[in-house]
Formats: C-alpha cells, structure tokens, sequence
C-alpha cells in the first residue's frame, strides 16, 4: 500500500467535506470553497472528521493515483484553513514592484510596466517595493501564479538579477577574466 494514501486526513473544526456521486469533493472552510473531481475508481469515505482513500486494486495506475488523490484532498482541507502563500524577491537595481488595486505593477528594467491581476481567489501583498507575497486557498493556483511572475524575469546566472522565490538558491557563474 501507499504510504501516503493511506494515512488519514485529519478535518479540523470548521470545515467540512461532502462526497458527492462520481467523486465530486466539496471542502467549505473560513477562507472558502474548494471543488474537485477525482478518478471513479478510486474510494473517498469521510467518517466524522477523518477523510481515507482507498483503491480497489494494486494495478499500477490505481497506485499511482492513491497518493495522489490523498494528498490534493490534503491540500484542498489545509487550503480552506489556512490557506497557502509564495513569497518571491526581487533582485536588481531599479527592479520594483508596486501594488495598486486589484494588481501588481512590476517595472523589471523593460521599456514597458508589467502587470498582474488579483483574480480566481489569488491576492498580492507587497511589504516593500522588493518583496512580492502571493496569497490563496488552491495551492496550484498560488504556484501557477508565482511561477508566472518569475517567468517574467527569471534570475541571471552572473549577477543574480531578477525575480526569485525566497530562499531559492541562484548558482553563480564566474565573468570574463582578464589577461
């Protein structure tokens, strides 16, 4: 058996998760509601506030979606809980970023502003003109986000400019040496 598919979901006070007919998974917590559908073959049973899955067979697809499945279901309880967050810096001079309504403008040494609406439940949070926080309850869409902003100016292996995750470790290169 999986390891991590079967290992129980703990469901904290204040959520609750509803299966519904072909597998639709409902979590509605303080911050909100996540809905998502998982593969038929697969069993979601919610016994008072623990959530397991359990597969029918050990067919290697099956295994493969075991833990899977637990660990989106894991993720959509913490999502609606706590909800999750990406901190990204940037790095370079008279790189920035400002937040407006409802959007982030990122001047990162293009002729032109670049810029980011909140939108589908993803809110910016800009603590200084360097630092970027990316706020949801769906993990994949707070990472799909992040990596979308990185992806605008991916940091520089010789002078480390651009735009990181915090804590991301940028491997350096040496410059040109002279005679």
């Amino acid at each position: 058996m999986s390891r991590i598919g079967r290992a129980p979901i703990t469901v904290p006070a204040g959520v609750t998760v509803t299966v519904e007919n072909g597998n639709n998974v409902t979590v509605k917590g303080p911050l909100g509601t996540l809905t998502q559908k998982f593969h038929d073959g697969l069993t979601v049973n919610v016994d008072g506030n623990t959530v397991t899955v359990t597969r029918p067979n050990d067919e290697k697809e099956m295994r493969s979606l075991h833990g899977l499945t637990r660990t989106l279901l894991n993720n959509m309880v913490v999502g609606v809980k706590d909800g999750f967050t990406k901190k990204l810096e940037i790095v370079g001079v008279g790189y920035r970023a400002e937040k407006q309504s409802g959007k982030i403008v990122l001047g990162l040494g293009f002729s032109h502003p670049v810029y980011f609406l909140e939108k589908d439940g993803i809110t910016f949070d800009v603590p200084d003109n360097t630092t970027i926080i990316v706020k949801g309850i769906d993990k994949q869409a707070v990472g799909q986000v992040a990596a979308a902003i990185r992806a605008k100016r991916p940091p520089e292996p010789y002078l480390g400019k651009g735009v990181k995750y915090s804590g991301e470790r940028i491997r350096r290169k040496a410059g040109k040496t002279g005679k």
